[in-house]
């Protein structure tokens, strides 16, 4: 089961559905609707932490969430990436330049979620913060051509952050990705902390949530858009 932790944005179900295509099951959970205890006990198999308006400090409880389940193999997206380098002691700030809706060129060194990647790629941006300090415990691991920094990884944990957009319709290469993410951290070399539920299963937690199921039990969940239909996403991240 995936813990995908909803920052209140219009883009959290399209991610939602890109990962159930995958094969995985899916448990949406707003970021003030949920804290580290009970993600802790939900034992995902993966966190992924969604785009959303403002800063990582003002998204509920995100920042701890991404702090408590370290050891598990996480994705962050946008504002998501922007709390992964917050919560390891990075800097988040104004990006050089304000993107909504563009697709910009992206290299990446070819490890980790970018394997069998192309080394450059178009990929939807949706941001006017950018992380302006990246921590000893983090790498970079891919840029865009205004310099700004699109990928960060842990050097240590399972840990992956970026700044573009997988589940936009101006990032082709997002499938992919998001496989990589599902099967990397299934692998012995990440030292997943998080043990999965039986399978076919979803763990269910306390209050309000959508579940959406994989692929082969049809997706569904509360406010589930089309996959691959891009909405505007608002605020700072």
């Amino acid at each position: 089961m995936i813990l995908l932790v909803d920052n209140y944005d219009s883009f959290t179900y399209n991610l939602a559905h890109m990962i159930a295509e995958q094969g995985a099951e899916v448990v949406v959970r707003r970021n003030d609707e949920i804290d580290a205890d009970e993600a802790e006990r939900l034992r995902p198999s993966h966190l992924v932490v969604s785009p959303g308006p403002g800063r990582p400090s003002g998204s509920g409880n995100t920042l701890e969430i991404v702090k408590r389940l370290s050891r598990w193999p996480t994705l962050g997206v946008c504002l998501g990436h922007q709390a992964i380098v917050q919560a390891f002691g990075g800097e988040v700030g104004a990006a050089r330049v304000l993107v909504h809706g563009k697709a910009t060129t992206v290299r990446t060194d070819g490890r980790g979620l970018f394997r069998d990647l192309p080394e450059e790629f178009e990929a939807g941006r949706y941001h006017s913060l950018a992380a302006t300090r990246i921590p000893d415990a983090l790498e970079v691991a891919a840029t865009a051509a205004d310099g700004e920094i699109m990928a960060v990884r842990h050097r240590d944990l399972p840990v992956h952050g970026v700044q573009f957009h997988p589940e936009s319709v101006l990032t082709p290469v997002g499938p992919q990705l998001i496989r990589n993410f599902l099967e990397a951290g299934t692998s012995a070399s990440w030292g997943a902390a998080g043990g999965a539920g039986p399978e076919g299963t979803v763990l269910q937690g306390t209050g309000p949530e959508s579940t959406v199921p994989s692929a082969a039990s049809g997706v569904s969940g509360a406010g589930l858009r089309p996959a691959g239909a891009d909405a505007g996403q608002g605020g700072e991240a």
